[in-house]
């Protein structure tokens, strides 16, 4: 008798919700296991077609931590499709002005491509400071393994 392999429904799925503190964390390493967590790969009901993943909160964005001369050297790009549109910025920048944008990047492109990583994309939520609005969820603290 063979085993049957099971596949996700929307209806079935729990989603729990998680904190995550930021804090000297490298933001590799941090935004790996959040976009695994976004996308329910550390789940036993993984289903690659189905979103099964649970909600994140990033807090303290601003104080994630980069290796290496990455703060001067890294560039993030944006383009308006206009000639001569195109603005650079370092890490350095991003973190004083954008540090929440830093880390949304970062996961997105981690996620699949298309209306599912859309629709992952949108339990992330990231937050400058300590504080967040989502207490009324009862977040769990997730630890970042290093």
């Amino acid at each position: 008798m063979q085993r049957q392999t099971t596949i996700a429904k929307n209806s079935e799925i729990q989603r729990k919700w998680y904190v995550v503190d930021a804090t000297d964390k490298p933001l590799g390493r941090l935004c790996t296991q959040v976009a695994q967590v976004l996308s329910g790969k550390v789940k036993p009901i993984y289903t690659p077609n189905v979103d099964c993943g649970d909600y994140v909160i990033v807090i303290n964005a601003d104080k994630v931590s980069l290796s290496g001369d990455k703060i001067h050297n890294k560039k993030y790009y944006n383009a308006s499709g206009f000639p001569g549109g195109l603005r650079t910025r370092t890490a350095g920048e991003m973190l004083k002005n954008f540090p929440t944008e830093m880390i949304e990047r970062s996961v997105h492109g981690m996620l699949p491509k298309g209306r599912l990583g859309r629709q992952i994309e949108k339990k992330l939520f990231v937050y400058a400071g300590p504080e967040h609005k989502h207490e009324a969820q009862k977040p769990e603290v997730l630890e970042i393994k290093l």
